[in-house]
């Protein structure tokens, strides 16, 4: 029986990330805690998962040995893409959690990648999920693509507050889309395949169907404020250089052009049905997002 059960776990890394404690949130819905494990670098911090019956092991990205025995025996194992920054680290430590998995006789691997790569949505981040579905698909595992859109509590935070008492957004995006979803509805999505049968070989792009631009953001902000938010697009180095005054660090300014210039260009506001059909309702919009995030 103990075995039976331990071959039955769906293992899932990152799991003491923002998105992983969701996934397990979510997941505890939908089958018994015993047939979860966790893969995380700090087992402390896992400490309340043990509390709910699910089995914690230690696995590290800089300790590819720790991570093929964290994944030993998982019927499914869910890799949540890293977040360290420099790109090829980020590749290289995918490549040796999936060749652990390989060892580690994994027999289904669900990955987090990024909507709309193969439609060269922001390289910047693209780049590097794309070269982690290459290895994928060169792996022979069998797998599941999860391509999550932008989480929206990257838009959703305290700097609406800003906007609203200074009135204005200023950005260089120009009247671009851009597709966003919680953090918890992508949770939801991963969730629910990894509890069920029959996802094999699958790509999903978990994306809203309903895409928004800065113009509409500064509308919704009006709306709920109460008080009149504009948006003006400016060129990207008169952004850049305002960013960089306002004290905002110097790389993540030049991302945020990056990101601002992939909109201009039309790349971030692909849509797909996948995410809706996978959780059975409309995902949460950006609106509903901010309404409930606090009042402005």
């Amino acid at each position: 029986m103990g075995d039976d059960l331990f071959m039955s776990k769906i293992v899932i890394t990152g799991a003491t990330g923002e998105l992983g404690q969701l996934v397990v949130q979510h997941l505890l819905g939908k089958v018994p805690a015993n047939q979860i494990a966790v893969s995380v670098r700090n087992v402390e911090k896992a400490s309340k998962f043990a509390d709910q019956g699910i089995e914690v092991r230690y696995g590290d990205y800089d300790d590819p040995s720790s991570l093929e025995k964290s994944f030993a025996g998982a019927s499914k194992l869910l890799l949540i893409s890293t977040p360290q920054d420099d790109s090829v680290v980020r590749i290289r430590k995918h490549v040796d959690a999936i060749e652990a998995a390989k060892k580690a006789g994994v027999q289904h691997l669900f990955y987090t990648s990024f909507a709309a790569v193969d439609k060269g949505a922001f390289p910047l981040l693209g780049d590097v999920h794309s070269a982690t579905e290459y290895t994928l698909r060169a792996s022979g595992l069998s797998t599941t693509i999860l391509r999550n859109a932008f989480y929206q509590d990257m838009f959703v935070n305290e700097s609406l507050q800003s906007f609203v008492d200074s009135g204005v957004i200023v950005t260089s995006a120009g009247n671009g889309k851009i597709n966003t979803v919680e953090r918890s509805d992508l949770a939801l999505a991963a969730a629910t395949v990894l509890a069920e049968e029959g996802h094999e070989d699958k790509v999903y792009e978990l994306t809203s169907s309903e895409t928004w631009n800065y113009d509409e953001l500064a509308k919704i902000l009006s709306d709920v404020s109460g008080k009149t938010v504009t948006h003006q697009s400016r060129s990207d180095s008169e952004v850049l250089e305002g960013m960089i005054k306002a004290g905002v660090p110097e790389g993540f300014a030049h991302f945020l052009v990056a990101h601002y210039n992939s909109i201009a260009n039309g790349n971030e506001g692909n849509t797909s049905d996948d995410l809706e059909k996978l959780i059975g309702r409309k995902p949460i919009s950006i609106r509903e997002s901010i309404i409930k995030y606090k009042s402005l």
